[in-house]
């Protein structure tokens, strides 16, 4: 492998420079990074790994009967054809769809994690492809990571792309904060990563400065560890979700002891009386009996809050969780009654912590995009009901207001995401693939999603082709050099659906004539910025202008709620929604409220499991690399769990133990710590799916994949978002035989036999010799 020179290069992780050297990829973090993420560490371990898609592969049983339905997904041999013929298969099948059932018929998936490139953004190019070459597809609203919360809060503040972001910065923190009531923490590993990448990473300085200069830090949830040390930070064990009690049991404390900020709340507020009449009975004893902080604490809490400058965060993991839009409304109403919303440091800052780019200010140049074109198809779902909508097609569900149908789709198409790591009740989801006419994935890995599809086309990845890194919040744009070659006969996402364009006859409009060279001149002048292209090109980065750190439209609206209201329909807070009211939805009252579980800790499922995002890993990307494999134990994901509780159950650090419960079943490894409450377990997701029998029901994870255990529930009728954060479990030590864990293994590894002009590639996960 021959020596390059260090180049730059970003994810979205981080910005750094690569150099190919004798022993690799050499990956060093941007040198004006004060905090980089230990992500990096993951990036070389991308170059050749065993688990590429090296060559075209489609599945055995799709490519001699043709499409149609079908339970040997995820457990039939693949079979590895040319690019000619399988771009010609697939063409022909796009083309039957479309013309037999209409573009109606096709699901575009994906998300938009693949890379944090403007121009192979994954999800992007698929888009612009089917619009082009179908007319359209079905697509999705609203992200598994904040579904409830972005639909509740137009609702009652605003979109939440305005009013969460650009709003509270971390620089306001370190200045003028008192006291930060995180609930749901603001966890490190979750700011390390933004969309499009991250320059400069701020958060454990800002909280250090404030906590240097007397900010006082309260982490509210089951995990001590969802604030950094530097925060110096008072921790209140709640159980999972029990947030929204908290802050109802503060909020009674403000009314009853008249700290509440009755002249705001006057202002700049709408149904305050109404929220008032429903807090009688909802005081500080009655939230103690259900979160376990004692009453007076509670009281004593609200007292400090009402003291000083104080900002409310509730983190995105509190909404993806059963009646997920209650503590993101419950949030806004307690720093309304506050009456700091709009203040520098102080008010509600939804998300902080939990995603990069919250708690900075806006960049002030275009950050050029492709043009998805325009989708000629009006049908959508909520992004966490595919497996509904492929199980129960023309069924009807309430979403936002509306009375909609599930449609009926034969065929889905995914670049740039994995499913089977996001998605909750893995075995139902496998059911619900089965139902597909044909499963197309783009992917760089053999992925379990790529072990599902039929038809499996090898992308290149990130550090293999040449991109542009910015986004909306921060400061640095990065020239993405190609770093290294990719594997096999692997493309970009643009060049195979060129081909297929080319083969559906839209060729020129797909490409509009432009390489990928051009296309990245092109959306690098939308920015308007000063060097050309070549000097950006050339230098490696370039500084992007910011809007000034103002507060944005909360800054404004506190200033002249007349003259800037809010995008509500009142224009002002609206801790009463007539509109969400009007819905009638039980699971959405017009207030925010506490609403008891439905699957809560019983005798067969004793556990709380807390199924959050991994510190080791974006999601499940680069499970394989070296910083995620050096904090897996046997090669198995962790699962941390209470002293109490181990010494009961007769565990010890480092055994493995199985977690299960109705939906299925995962091994993991114990590590017992006190900075969990007890009764809780804590399994992060982003373990590659790797089940015992791929054709199980209730599938056997031997890797320790939580979402096999998760429930596929909307959050309510009101936003349909994912619950996957939490759900109920039994524990145990693991006395059986160990299985080998294989989900990082090409199935080419596995058992292949060459027949006639083909390879097939057996991709059961264990094979039918069994463990």
């Amino acid at each position: 492998m021959p020596s390059t020179p260090a180049r730059t290069h970003s994810t979205h992780w981080g910005s750094f420079r690569g150099e190919l050297t004798a022993d690799g990829l050499r990956v060093v973090p941007r040198a004006a990074d004060p905090d980089p993420s230990p992500l990096l560490g993951n990036v070389a371990a991308a170059v050749d790994h065993p688990a590429r898609v090296r060559r075209p592969a489609v599945r055995r049983g799709w490519w001699a009967d043709g499409p149609g339905p079908d339970q040997r997904r995820g457990c039939d041999e693949f079979v590895e054809v040319g690019w000619d013929e399988v771009l010609d298969r697939l063409a022909g099948e796009l083309r039957r769809v479309r013309d037999r059932f209409g573009p109606g018929a096709v699901y575009g998936g994906s998300y938009g994690w693949g890379s944090a490139g403007r121009f192979h953004h994954a999800q992007s190019q698929l888009h612009r492809f089917l619009n082009t070459a179908l007319g359209g597809y079905v697509r999705s609203v609203g992200t598994y990571s904040g579904a409830a919360a972005e639909t509740v809060l137009r609702h009652v503040l605003g979109p939440s792309e305005t009013v969460s972001k650009g709003t509270v910065t971390w620089d306001q923190v370190a200045r003028h904060t008192d006291t930060v009531l995180a609930f749901g923490g603001m966890n490190l590993k979750n700011s390390a990563v933004g969309g499009g990448g991250i320059s400069a990473h701020v958060e454990r300085a800002a909280m250090r400065a404030a906590a240097e200069r007397g900010a006082e830090f309260v982490t509210i949830g089951p995990l001590r560890s969802d604030l950094p040390e530097e925060a110096r930070a008072r921790w209140l064990p709640v159980p999972p979700g029990s947030d929204t009690a908290l802050m109802l049991g503060l909020l009674h404390t403000l009314v009853d002891e008249g700290l509440h900020d009755a002249a705001f709340l006057e202002r700049y507020c709408v149904g305050w009386d109404e929220l008032v009449r429903y807090l009688a009975g909802h005081d500080a004893e009655w939230a103690a009996s259900i979160t376990g902080i004692a009453a007076a604490d509670i009281r004593e809490l609200a007292r400090r809050a009402a003291r000083g400058r104080t900002l409310v965060t509730v983190a995105q993991s509190l909404q993806r969780a059963e009646f997920g839009e209650q503590p993101v409304w419950a949030g806004v109403a307690l720093a309304a009654a506050l009456g700091q919303i709009g203040l520098p440091g102080g008010g509600y800052c939804y998300g902080l912590g939990s995603i990069g780019h919250y708690g900075r200010p806006r960049v002030a140049a275009q950050i050029g995009a492709l043009p998805q074109g325009r989708n000629g198809v009006d049908e959508y779902i909520p992004v966490a009901r595919i497996a509904d909508m492929l199980l129960h097609p023309g069924a009807e569900y309430d979403h936002d207001g509306e009375r909609r149908r599930y449609p009926h789709v034969r065929l889905a198409y995914w670049a740039g995401g994995n499913p089977f790591h996001h998605h909750q009740d893995l075995g139902r989801l496998r059911r619900a693939i089965a139902r597909l006419d044909t499963f197309v994935v783009h992917e760089p890995v053999w992925t379990a999603t790529a072990r599902h599809a039929d038809v499996v086309l090898p992308t290149t990845w990130t550090i293999e082709r040449d991109d542009i890194g910015a986004g909306r919040y921060d400061p640095v744009m990065t020239a993405m050099h190609r770093l290294v070659d990719p594997p096999g006969q692997a493309r970009d996402d643009h060049a195979i659906f060129a081909a297929l364009a080319e083969r559906l006859g839209v060729g020129e409009l797909f490409t509009e004539g432009r390489d990928v060279r051009g296309w990245l001149e092109h959306l690098y002048a939308q920015s308007g910025l000063a060097p050309s292209f070549a000097q950006f090109w050339a230098d490696g980065e370039v500084e992007l202008p910011l809007h000034p750190d103002d507060g944005g439209v909360l800054g404004a609206f506190r200033t002249d709620p007349d003259a800037h209201p809010l995008p509500t329909p009142s224009g002002r807070i609206e801790l009463f929604s007539a509109t969400v009211a009007g819905f009638g939805y039980a699971d959405a009252p017009g207030h925010p409220a506490w609403l008891p579980p439905t699957e809560a800790p019983d005798g067969r499922h004793p556990f709380w499991l807390v199924a959050n995002q991994p510190a080791t890993r974006l999601h499940s990307q680069l499970d394989f690399g070296a910083h995620s494999a050096a904090h897996k134990v046997h090669g198995r994901e962790v699962v941390r769990v209470h002293p109490a509780d181990a010494a009961r159950l007769g565990i010890v650090d480092g055994d493995l133990v199985v977690l299960a419960n109705d939906r299925g079943s995962c091994l993991a490894a114990a590590a017992v710590t006190d900075g969990i409450r007890e009764g809780v377990l804590q399994l992060p997701t982003g373990a590659w799916f790797d089940p015992l029998d791929p054709s199980a029901e209730r599938p056997f994870c031997v890797h320790g994949n939580p979402n096999v255990l998760t429930r596929d529930v909307g959050t309510s009728a009101l936003a349909q978002g994912c619950t996957g954060q939490h759900t109920t479990v039994r524990l145990e030590r693991w006395t059986g035989e160990v299985p080998p864990i294989r989900a990082h293994n090409a199935p080419l590894e596995r058992r292949h036999t060459r027949l006639g002009p083909f390879t097939h590639v057996r991709t059961c996960v264990n094979g039918p010799d069994g463990v």
